[in-house]
């Protein structure tokens, strides 16, 4: 007789990345369990659908996912895969964070041009406060508009701009190559917390497909992503300070550089711990930025 297929859904939202980010990860378990299959659940987010709101005015970290959580809660799926960027730094109730395969890239680039070639006054369209706040920093010349929607409908806006800033493993993921692109060094824009990590989730209760997931998880991926979430955790969660946070192994420690403006901007910090502990790394570093960050510390 032949093995029997056991098929799980999974949740995702509709867009190409997200339908390339939902195959891999079933790429990934096929290679784990031959037996199993995993079929899309397509849902279409809010977020997706509001593409004139700005993500801070519809509640900001976690717009983009609550609904697939949804589709997993209610029983619609049985997994859901995420841009773990888009995450929340608190697991909702009744979920578990169930896997993190090996992460991609997690760099900013900029797409149109390079940050030295930008005239100055230049343009340059981003919807995200860090990277708007890390890039004035950088070129406090440069002006900067909002830009919302999916990796191909960015990239055809690069002409109305200057530049237009994106995640390099949306773009090599997708395989999208844009003439003029400049990869910006992590000491220049510290990326997003999560930013070129998969998040799976499945229901905390589900023991078999908790089981199955713990096959594609890459060890040192969710060690440091578990550094950045606590780094976040521990700034508020869900708060809409432009943030980020960047982690490596390094000889077996965590090196953890994270970045925070105040919420006006004028004031930016970066600093960098290491240790042994990832997540208490990840504390520790959001209590010391933010009391710089409170006392008006400059960028060092």
């Amino acid at each position: 007789m032949g093995r029997t297929t056991r098929r799980l859904r999974a949740a995702t939202r509709g867009s190409a990345l997200a339908l390339w980010q939902t195959e891999h990860v079933a790429a990934l378990v096929r290679v784990a369990h031959p037996d199993v299959e995993i079929e899309p659940v397509v849902v279409e987010t809010t977020a997706d659908r509001r593409l004139d709101i700005p993500i801070a005015a519809m509640g900001g970290k976690g717009v983009f996912v609550k609904e697939v959580q949804a589709a997993l809660l209610d029983g619609r799926a049985d997994l859901a895969v995420h841009s773990a960027k888009d995450l929340p730094s608190t697991t909702v109730d009744g979920l578990a964070l169930a896997a993190v395969p090996t992460r991609a890239d997690p760099r900013d680039v900029l797409v149109g041009a390079t940050l030295d070639a930008l005239a100055p006054g230049a343009h340059v369209a981003t919807g995200s406060a860090r990277r708007r706040v890390q890039l004035a920093h950088a070129r406090p010349d440069l002006r900067f508009s909002g830009l919302r929607g999916n990796i191909a409908t960015r990239l055809q806006r690069v002409g109305e701009f200057d530049a237009v800033v994106m995640a390099k493993a949306a773009l090599d993921r997708l395989g999208l190559t844009p003439d003029v692109v400049e990869v910006l060094d992590a000491d220049v824009v510290v990326p997003q917390v999560g930013q070129g990590a998969l998040a799976i989730e499945c229901r905390a209760d589900d023991a078999e497909v908790l089981g199955l997931l713990a096959a594609i998880t890459d060890a040192e991926s969710r060690r440091v992503l578990d550094a950045e979430r606590a780094f976040l955790a521990e700034l508020g969660g869900d708060c809409n300070l432009p943030a980020g946070a960047h982690a490596v192994v390094v000889d077996g420690a965590i090196r953890l550089t994270g970045v925070l403006a105040s919420t006006d901007e004028r004031v930016l910090r970066r600093l960098t711990l290491e240790g042994g502990d990832g997540e208490a790394i990840g504390r520790d570093l959001a209590r010391r930025i933010l009391a710089e960050v409170e006392r008006g510390q400059p960028l060092a």
